[in-house]
């Protein structure tokens, strides 16, 4: 009996004991610190409708104006050429007419050199010869026009110094004067009494037997006033 006593008292003593050590050990787990600080907000929803109304709205690209995927022709319909043009001229006009006028300028030229046309060129100065001819006819027909612009050219038509026409005026239509022929020697001057208000004297001559056959002819390329042509006929009987 006193030997259950002891070992009951010895085990409350151990048990007491064992406590007693583990309450001074013991470290109590602090309690978690919390931060003081603002918690943030949770975010209002808007109205989807005022959302919207704020987003810019989308354009949709046009390849067209975009320089990096199709450049832009300077030649685009209705497209004024140069902003430092004075004139308002733009693309609707015709390409060509830029060289109208030295088309124009050049063919007026050709027709000068050709003597197919007067201009205030320079004037030739010096008598023509049309040639020596034999004939058995007994007159000549000669037909006198201008055949440049009609500005008032005249001719004086003479026969051995004998003057058959004074003042011929030239026109469009060929007029006709007839010389008849003297046995042997004869000398047929045209002389060129002024030049036209345009430029020179721009007489056409076509000379005709009594037969009608072409014996000679000749345009004057700008003649100047007092120059003559000349054509040299023996009559032979």
């Amino acid at each position: 009996m006193k030997h259950i006593l002891f070992f009951i008292l010895f085990f409350a003593a151990v048990s007491v004991s064992a406590q007693t050590e583990f309450g001074t050990k013991f470290k109590p787990i602090p309690a978690p610190k919390f931060s003081t600080k603002k918690k943030t907000p949770i975010p209002q929803v808007k109205d989807p409708q005022a959302e919207t109304a704020d987003i810019p709205g989308i354009k949709t690209p046009n390849v067209f104006d975009n320089t990096t995927i199709t450049q832009k022709s300077k030649f685009q319909i209705g497209q004024e050429k140069s902003k430092f043009s004075m004139s308002t001229e733009n693309d609707f006009a015709n390409p060509g007419d830029q060289y109208v006028a030295k088309m124009e300028k050049d063919l007026d030229k050709a027709l000068r050199d050709a003597g197919l046309k007067e201009g205030r060129g320079t004037l030739v100065k010096k008598n023509i010869s049309l040639g020596d001819f034999k004939t058995k006819s007994e007159y000549f027909i000669v037909k006198f026009r201008d055949f440049g612009a009609i500005d008032g050219d005249l001719v004086k038509v003479s026969s051995n110094d004998k003057v058959i026409q004074d003042h011929l005026l030239l026109d469009s239509n060929f007029k006709d004067v007839r010389i008849n022929l003297a046995n042997g020697f004869n000398k047929l001057d045209f002389e060129a009494l002024n030049i036209g208000s345009l430029g020179g004297n721009t007489a056409e001559i076509r000379v005709y037997d009594d037969k009608g056959q072409l014996i000679t002819n000749d345009y004057w390329d700008n003649l100047a006033a007092g120059f003559k042509a000349s054509i040299i006929v023996t009559k032979e009987e």
